[in-house]
């Protein structure tokens, strides 16, 4: 297919089925995302502050689901969040997921938990196009947003009317909580060997 067109601003806009046959063509070690039909070419070899941040919450969350039994599964930066209805094939940092996946899945359109670490370079599209689009999930319980360099924690919670921004947390001894997983982390431990713990 390959009918993609540049509009007027120089950005590439395409189809969730054109993005699959252009990731085809393209490097392994290359990150592309599409958000809501815009192609994002993201950064490669994100500082390491990013993957202890993504490696921390990642052990915490999987040890707690396999300790209270949950059927819940947690996927890294590198597997795909799809939504054909928006043209979105994003990568989340962390993505918690529930249920036993078919054999040979690349992707889900069913994520309960999204998380992404924002740094200066990524936090306008995490806080604008990304929230928006991961917001129409029907499945999504909860966005959390991750300050990489500093401590600062955002949570939107999906409510009865819509999705909640909870009070920032944004100091070491605060704690995140996710009810829909009955998970809780210290800042402390979220930003373990990359803030000072005082």
């Amino acid at each position: 297919m390959n009918n993609y067109a540049a509009r007027k601003d120089g950005l590439e806009w395409m189809s969730l089925d054109d993005f699959e046959e252009l990731l085809a063509d393209k490097p392994a070690h290359e990150k592309w995302e599409l958000i809501n039909g815009r192609v994002i070419r993201g950064m490669v070899g994100a500082r390491w502050e990013h993957h202890i941040i993504i490696d921390n919450m990642g052990y915490a969350l999987t040890d707690h689901l396999r300790k209270i039994g949950k059927p819940c599964r947690v996927f890294r930066e590198t597997f795909f969040l799809k939504d054909r209805s928006q043209d979105l094939a994003a990568l989340p940092d962390l993505m918690v997921r529930c249920g036993k996946p078919a054999p040979g899945k690349t992707s889900f359109d069913d994520p309960l938990i999204l998380v992404e670490v924002v740094s200066p370079g990524s936090e306008a599209r995490d806080r604008l196009e990304k929230r928006v689009a991961y917001q129409q999930l029907p499945t999504l319980q909860a966005y959390v947003l991750v300050n990489r360099d500093r401590p600062h924690v955002e949570v939107l919670e999906r409510r009865a009317d819509g999705f909640f921004a909870v009070d920032p947390l944004t100091t070491l001894d605060a704690a995140l909580v996710l009810p829909a997983i009955d998970f809780t982390m210290s800042l402390a431990s979220i930003y373990h060997d990359v803030l000072p713990a005082n």
